[in-house]
């Protein structure tokens, strides 16, 4: 919101340049709130009924980033991004940049020494909920980069819905979150649909299976708290399970699935791990420990 000479008040008019179904997610979701919105898209026609409800599609990135005192990014990747801003290498005084675009965290960080050094306001963010959520209490979103940028574009992004956290001046603090979130969920589809191939294979229908697997999602949460708090005390009792007997586990899934032909590279790869902890003497400690023996695997 921005206050008038005259001591009006008027919503600050936002550019959302892609639309793809995040892109116009963002930009139906700023309409509803009553910005001012202006649309860019590199292939025209995809504004969908933006139009309709009041957005103004301009064919110039220029064009777009003069129309909008916040300009909102959501792109394929960052490289399209700074393709993108490169055809407007003006126009930027007194405006800010909000990059929701995915990507990982190094990108992120020379995105902003990349607008920095072109006297653009940066500030680097990340959508943790699908486009339906976009506009509602439910939306997450997390932002990080320059703390005055973020409080100039707060109440603005307040449009967004539910949460927008702001996670502090390093811009790639953002991304690091989204990539270490996204490695849950890739990992955890990969375990299902393994899963479920290993309980086909084994004859098992796979809506009786599901009864099944569902309790295994529900420990979860309870589990990730408690790894949180044993990595911050360095600290991995062993009193529930412990890494030798998870060794054992994984090989008996392992064995099955290579019996049916079932790739098991993923598991082979969660195995070395087990492997190096237990020659490392951590066997008897919990799984959270594993955490560090990944760490340490990391370094040269």
């Amino acid at each position: 919101m921005i206050t008038t000479s005259d001591g009006n008040t008027r919503l600050t008019p936002v550019t959302v340049l892609g639309l793809g179904p995040m892109g116009r997610a963002l930009a139906a979701a700023f309409l509803d709130a009553r910005h001012p919105v202006t649309v860019w898209n590199r292939t025209p026609g995809k504004a969908g009924d933006l139009l309709d409800r009041g957005a103004v599609a301009v064919d110039s990135v220029q064009d777009a980033v003069r129309a909008g005192e916040v300009t909102v990014a959501c792109l394929i990747d960052y490289d399209a991004v700074q393709a993108v801003l490169e055809q407007a290498p003006a126009g930027w005084e007194n405006r800010r940049l909000v990059n929701l675009t995915s990507g990982e965290p190094a990108q992120a960080r020379q995105m902003s020494r990349w607008a920095s050094s072109r006297g653009i306001d940066y500030l680097d963010g990340a959508v943790l909920t699908p486009t339906e959520a976009i506009g509602t209490s439910s939306a997450a979103i997390l932002l990080s980069g320059a703390r005055h940028v973020h409080e100039a574009v707060q109440e603005t992004m307040a449009a967004l819905g539910g949460t927008a956290v702001h996670l502090g001046d390093d811009p790639g603090r953002a991304s690091a979150y989204e990539v270490a979130l996204l490695d849950i969920f890739a990992t955890s589809v990969n375990g299902i649909v393994h899963a479920f191939a290993l309980a086909s294979a084994e004859g098992i229908e796979p809506a009786r299976f599901a009864a099944f697997a569902t309790g295994i999602g529900g420990l979860l949460p309870e589990m990730i708290t408690r790894f949180a708090q044993q990595i911050r005390a360095d600290h991995y009792p062993g009193e529930r399970s412990t890494i030798a007997s998870a060794a054992s586990g994984i090989t008996h899934v392992i064995n099955t699935a290579t019996s049916h032909g079932i790739d098991a590279g993923m598991l082979t790869a969660a195995k070395r791990t087990i492997d190096h902890a237990v020659a490392d003497g951590h066997g008897p400690e919990g799984l959270a420990r594993l955490t560090t023996v990944l760490r340490k695997a990391s370094r040269p």
